[in-house]
């Protein structure tokens, strides 16, 4: 049986950000090494990214994401200025 993981962003010692070391072809075990940056979404908590998804799937519509997600509009429109505001939190630590 195989379950669904989830990739780690924080070191589980120390909690800092983890880095991208090593990316394996799961045909051919082609290895790529260096030292990458996650992109700023797999940064992002699991739910956030779920509501992200689903927003895009949504065409960016915050009416049909709240009768989907059975909320109120201003409640989803704060979930989305807090995954605006992670995400422009995640960057600037980019820079």
């Amino acid at each position: 049986m195989e379950t669904n993981k989830i990739l780690p962003t924080a070191c589980p010692s120390c909690g800092s950000e983890l880095r991208v070391h090593s990316l394996q072809c799961a045909d051919c075990g082609t290895t790529v090494t260096g030292d990458y940056p996650l992109p700023v979404l797999m940064r992002l908590a699991p739910e956030k990214q779920a509501f992200v998804s689903e927003f895009v799937k949504c065409s960016g519509s915050l009416k049909e994401m709240a009768a989907q997600m059975g909320l109120s509009y201003p409640t989803v429109r704060n979930k989305l200025d807090e995954i605006i505001e992670n995400i422009q939190k995640l960057e600037h630590n980019e820079e």
